[in-house]
């Protein structure tokens, strides 16, 4: 198959890492997988592999019409379209309105109202999808209560390299923890994100300050860095576990760090769809503890391979580290949460699922003319 992606930007988000995971691994099965960006962010063009090209359309404006003639012309020769999130699916679709399209969205509860009045007008062009892509069942149900799909809808669970995400070894464990300076008998809870309001790590630093007035040695360990770090900083000061949160800043490579820990946490206020930090943390053999929003009832089975928590509620988030202080407790659940990310969010299975999808997609229209090369790629 040809396939041309389009993103918005190629920046930190778990929508664009999925995508460029799904471009590289289809190209890895020998399709030509032609790779489009409308904003000039490239923080994760390095994690693209394979792709026949890949050009940034220098968008400048929100509606940019030279870029809007160049997605045009990457279009010539494709079979099929995959638009991740709204803005890209606005672009493919005003580039080629006949070309089959895959629209897949990511996002669930929109953010302010500017956002939620552009959905006015971005409907017309999800309902055009040939096929709408949600990521997890919570999402399609928000969606179609508010009347938003396509004109075929599926979903598709978030999938992850289970080879890629292993537990570390032992001797490595103890290596990073030395160098981050946690001892054995700490609790380390890892949040692995940029520091923005919606993730909310002041939470986390608020109950790592409770676990530690009942006397268990918990520990935060926050990967990343954003502009809520200079807070982070001062709310641990503030209430005296200043030596007790560890930020590492941004990391190319989280696996050493986030396998360091002995549990993850994600206590976001805004919901996450269906999180790929989370996949990624129990691949690593860490039981996680995740705010329920979104699909974490479709990721963690309570009590098995994490717990879930009330957004919000710091008491309950308290209540579920706490559980996680028993080392032999963690360990089961964190073997736990490693089978079930194996059988169920692989990213082969995930993979073949959109492969299925697309080559059902690029069938259907195969008969209305010659397709010619692409032009314009760069």
């Amino acid at each position: 198959m040809r396939l041309l992606f389009v993103t918005s930007s190629l920046s930190h988000g778990g929508a664009e890492r999925q995508t460029i995971a799904l471009a590289s691994r289809l190209a890895e099965r020998g399709h030509e997988c032609h790779f489009a960006y409308l904003k000039p962010d490239a923080g994760q063009l390095e994690r693209l592999r394979g792709a026949a090209s890949v050009t940034c359309l220098q968008a400048r404006r929100y509606l940019d019409f030279n870029a809007l003639r160049t997605l045009r012309r990457l279009t010539r020769g494709m079979q099929s379209i995959v638009a991740v999130n709204q803005y890209a699916i606005f672009y493919a679709r005003l580039a080629a309105p006949r070309l089959p399209l895959m629209a897949t969205f990511h996002t669930t509860v929109l953010q302010g109202a500017k956002e939620r009045l552009k959905m006015l007008y971005y409907r017309p062009f999800f309902w055009s999808a040939d096929r709408l892509v949600f990521v997890c069942e919570a999402q399609r149900r928000y969606w179609e209560q508010r009347r938003l799909s396509g004109r075929r809808t599926d979903v598709i669970h978030n999938g992850i390299d289970t080879a890629h995400w292993a537990p570390v070894t032992p001797a490595s464990r103890r290596a990073m923890r030395r160098a981050l300076g946690f001892d054995e008998g700490d609790l380390v809870v890892a949040l692995s994100a940029v520091l923005r309001r919606e993730k909310n790590p002041l939470q986390l630093v608020d109950a790592i300050a409770a676990l530690r007035r009942r006397r268990i040695p918990a520990r935060a360990l926050l990967v990343g860095d954003g502009p809520l770090r200079g807070a982070v900083e001062a709310r641990a000061r503030k209430l005296g576990i200043g030596e007790h949160v560890v930020i590492t800043g941004l990391q190319q490579d989280v696996r050493p760090m986030v396998g360091a820990a002995d549990a993850a946490v994600l206590c976001s206020t805004a919901v996450e769809t269906f999180s790929l930090a989370a996949l990624e943390a129990m691949a690593l053999g860490k039981p996680v503890v995740l705010a329920d929003l979104g699909g974490a009832a479709e990721m963690i089975r309570p009590g098995i391979d994490g717990w879930l928590f009330a957004p919000g509620d710091t008491h309950a988030l308290v209540e579920r580290l706490a559980a996680l202080a028993d080392p032999a407790a963690r360990a089961r659940m964190g073997c736990s949460a490693r089978e079930q990310v194996e059988s169920r969010f692989a990213e082969a299975a995930m993979v073949e699922r959109y492969e299925a999808a697309l080559s059902e997609l690029a069938t259907t229209r195969s008969k209305h003319g010659n397709l010619r090369k692409p032009a314009g790629a760069h």
